[in-house]
Order: structure tokens, then C-alpha cells, then sequence
């Protein structure tokens, strides 16, 4: 990364997502001096999916980036996340799977959103699984906050067995 292109990405990073024109203008320029800049065509992602709601223009983002940094980990997080939100799951789990293997990587985040993923697909027994291997690794106590409410959340959704030994009243 060249010291004006990373001028203008921590410039656009700065201004995001609550100062979305000059983030836009900085991501431009960052882009100019070399449009394969992972770190760069993340963010641009980013503002697709996560401001603009344009699940199919993220994923064009993301996907180049991966291609010009396959072992960024930054990508990864935000592509899954999109993917997820836009119920693409086969490629999600994909996409996970592969993740778990860079290292590096924050890994309580991907089995979060591999919780995410199985809650989606109406498996909450797998969600508590995954989410109990995302407390392995979480190193702080905000990420760990978030996987046990996100564990409490579930299990209320879970549909309540019925008591076998309730006796039926005529």
C-alpha cells in the first residue's frame, strides 16, 4: 500500500459510515492509484450492502477483493455477513469453511455468523452449538457479551417440549 493510496483508504474508512459523501470521495481516490486494493474494494462493499442494501454490487466488490487478496482478513467477515443477508447460505457456509482456515482471522466471528447461518436455516441446536465454539474464542468481554445474548435470544425462540407427565383433564 502506498502511502497516498492509504492516505485516502483510512481517510474513507474514518469518515465511514457516518460521513458517507467523503468517504466516497477518499474511497475514489484510494481506488485510482490501484484499483486492486482488497482493503479498499471491501469498504466499497461494504457501502453496498450494509448503507445501500445492493446485496449483488457487494458481492462484486467482495469477490474481487478476495481475488486480488485471498488471505486478507478483513474481507472475509464483511462478505459473509452480506451473503448472509442476502439468504445466499450455500455460498455463506462455503465461504465460512474456507475462513476458519486463514490465520489469523477472528474466529468468534466466523462461527457467529455460522451460528447466524444454521439459526436461518431454522437449526437453533446447531446455532447454540456454533455459538458455544464462538466463546473459545473470544477475546474480549464485548464479543463474549454478544455471543451469550445471542445464545439467550435462541434459546427463546426454541419451541418449549411439552411434559409427558401432565395428566389429561376430561
Amino acid at each position: 500500500m502506498t502511502l497516498t493510496k492509504s492516505k485516502y483508504y483510512f481517510e474513507a474508512l474514518d469518515n465511514y459510515p457516518y460521513n458517507l459523501p467523503d468517504c466516497l470521495e477518499a474511497l475514489n481516490y484510494a481506488l485510482s492509484y490501484d484499483s486492486e486494493d482488497a482493503d479498499s474494494l471491501c469498504l466499497m462493499g461494504r457501502i453496498y450492502s450494509e448503507q445501500l442494501k445492493n446485496y449483488e454490487i457487494a458481492k462484486q466488490y467482495f469477490e474481487e477483493a478476495m481475488l486480488c487478496d485471498i488471505t486478507n482478513l478483513n474481507v472475509p467477515q464483511y462478505y459473509i455477513k452480506c451473503l448472509l443477508d442476502n439468504e445466499d447460505l450455500q455460498e455463506a457456509e462455503k465461504l465460512i469453511n474456507y475462513s476458519l482456515k486463514i490465520k489469523g482471522i477472528d474466529k468468534a466471528t466466523l462461527w457467529f455468523y455460522r451460528a447466524l447461518l444454521s439459526e436461518k436455516r431454522g437449526s437453533f441446536p446447531n446455532a447454540l452449538k456454533f455459538l458455544t465454539e464462538a466463546e473459545k474464542y473470544c477475546f474480549t468481554s464485548h464479543s463474549f457479551e454478544a455471543v451469550k445474548e445471542r445464545k439467550k435470544f435462541i434459546k427463546s425462540k426454541t419451541p418449549k417440549k411439552k411434559s409427558k407427565n401432565k395428566k389429561e383433564t376430561k
